[in-house]
């Protein structure tokens, strides 16, 4: 049972959370079209999602969230991607953090606490800030730019952050950096957003998921409090993986571009139906061709859901999974997602194409499904490893 004791909230079984995602849904996807358009960012969304008691859905119920795992949370993903994916990306970000620090031996009680309580009672959002313009993703190696200075009073961050998923809403950042020390450590650190000497430099203007507000956060000195430092290591120690947040991680991205594949799966049949050529004389949807090429489009969305519902399930279960694991299902999840987007683009020509067509945005929102870490470079050079056991 998922339940929710934030202060004037009922509590609510499991189907009232999925009942209230859909409900908010079709709300997004009439605004998605503009807000991709515009790459405004959906603020909107993120009341009604903080309203129906949804941003503290992975929140653990002796905290007054809804103690929802994997299988759950990926269920309500689905769900938003699907209507705008931009949102669900944030929104997944969000999950992920909750769900991590609810687990982790290594988050402060004190932080995990508060920021579970103000993601009950509010509008308070938390993301990881980890790429950089030198560094890249931290998944390839190396380390960070941004230096937090430990002084009597605090730490003092000075940094560049790209890709800051949410940056517009966010209220906590979670920001990868290295000690100033004469043999630095490498971690993570908690910083309130809108502190003096940060800024939100808007340079996100891209292909697709234009509406996520992943803009450049800089960092020039920031003040924080000495007990920010979440966990921060030697370099050494974070060389193996946090298979929790590997975990999880993978199911909610696949969820997203999942969503994506299903949206434009729905408008495809739709098309299919309603879209009668003057030398066919008969729907679409009457040609054997057509009816295959949809047919494959089910094959690979069914396989999309045993893949993310198995593997969340799993999860929530303690089976014991591995990184490998993970990245195989992002891999295979997202391209089948960006294979049904074009096998329905290879029937629909210039109609798919054009800007008027929702099906133009899906593509170039599904793309960008191969961009999230692990790339599919690395899950196959891994994999290609283990098997050569190297």
């Amino acid at each position: 049972m998922v339940t929710s004791v934030a202060k004037g909230r009922a509590a609510h079984s499991e189907p009232d959370y999925i009942a209230r995602a859909e409900a908010l849904a079709e709300g997004f996807a009439a605004r998605a079209a503009e807000h991709d358009r515009t790459g405004s960012f959906p603020f909107e969304n993120f009341r009604e999602l903080s309203e129906a008691g949804l941003l503290s859905l992975t929140v653990p119920a002796v905290h007054g969230g809804a103690g929802a795992g994997a299988r759950y949370a990926a269920r309500v993903i689905g769900i938003i991607g699907k209507a705008d994916p931009s949102t669900a990306l944030v929104l997944s970000m969000h999950y992920i953090n909750h769900l991590v620090m609810g687990r982790s031996p290594t988050w402060p009680a004190k932080l995990s606490r508060k920021l579970a309580r103000e993601s009950v009672e509010g509008l308070a959002l938390v993301n990881a800030l980890r790429v950089e313009p030198e560094l890249g993703s931290p998944a390839r190696g190396g380390l960070p730019a941004t230096i937090a200075r430990r002084t009597e009073t605090g730490w003092r961050l000075t940094g560049h952050k790209i890709y800051s998923t949410g940056s517009p809403i966010l209220k906590w950042y979670l920001v990868w950096a290295r000690t100033d020390e004469a043999e630095p450590r490498v971690g993570q650190f908690l910083v309130p957003a809108g502190l003096p000497g940060t800024r939100i430099v808007e340079t996100w203007d891209h292909h697709g998921l234009r509406a996520s507000g992943s803009h450049d956060v800089i960092f020039d000195d920031v003040v924080i409090p000495l007990d920010a430092e979440v966990d921060v290591r030697n370099p050494q120690e974070w060389r193996a993986p946090d298979i929790a947040q590997a975990t999880v991680h993978t199911v909610f991205v696949a969820a997203i571009y999942d969503g994506v594949a299903r949206a434009a799966r729905d408008w495809f049949v739709q098309f299919l139906k309603q879209r009668v050529p003057a030398s066919l004389g008969a729907p679409l949807a009457t040609l054997p061709r057509a009816q295959e090429i949809l047919g494959a489009i089910e094959a690979r969305l069914a396989v999309n859901a045993r893949l993310i519902e198995t593997f969340a399930r799993d999860f929530d279960e303690g089976v014991d999974l591995s990184t490998g694991e993970s990245n195989v299902i992002k891999l295979t999840v997202t391209n089948n997602a960006v294979a049904v987007v074009e096998d329905a683009l290879s029937l629909t020509g210039n109609h798919g194409l054009s800007r008027t067509n929702p099906l133009e945005r899906h593509y170039r929102d599904v793309l960008c499904g191969r961009v999230h870490t692990p790339q599919d470079d690395a899950t196959r050079t891994g994999l290609g490893r283990a098997a050569l056991g190297l």
